[in-house]
């Protein structure tokens, strides 16, 4: 690695380690509403167990997200944001097209029986 890449990871580190700490504010955050969450969930047209399923969260975790109890962050967060820019290419990048996702419900709701 050369030495202006190295110093500036270094510099990098310095100031997340002080955002965290509360003695510096970040430059930007990213911030997705409850609404934000359901509208996503919408372009996909997938109820809250699909979507839940689809990228890897329980149902309670969405629930929370779409109640504003709780705020999506970290990869969840990056994954939404892309949701909402560009759903088709989630759902194809998942795997999970809207046929394929209700049968994965109902197996799962079959072996339940």
């Amino acid at each position: 690695m050369k030495d202006t890449a190295f110093q500036e990871l270094l510099t990098s580190i310095r100031q997340a380690g002080k955002i965290r700490q509360g003695m510096l504010k970040p430059a930007r955050a990213a911030t997705f509403r409850p609404a934000d969450v359901k509208i996503v969930r919408g372009k996909l047209k997938a109820s809250q167990a699909e979507f839940a399923l689809m990228i890897g969260v329980s149902v309670a975790t969405l629930r929370n997200w779409e109640q504003g109890r709780r705020k999506p962050d970290g990869p969840a967060l990056a994954l939404l944001r892309v949701a909402s820019r560009n759903p088709r290419a989630v759902a194809e990048a998942l795997h999970r097209e809207p046929a394929q996702r209700r049968s994965v419900m109902q197996n799962r709701e079959a072996s339940k029986k």
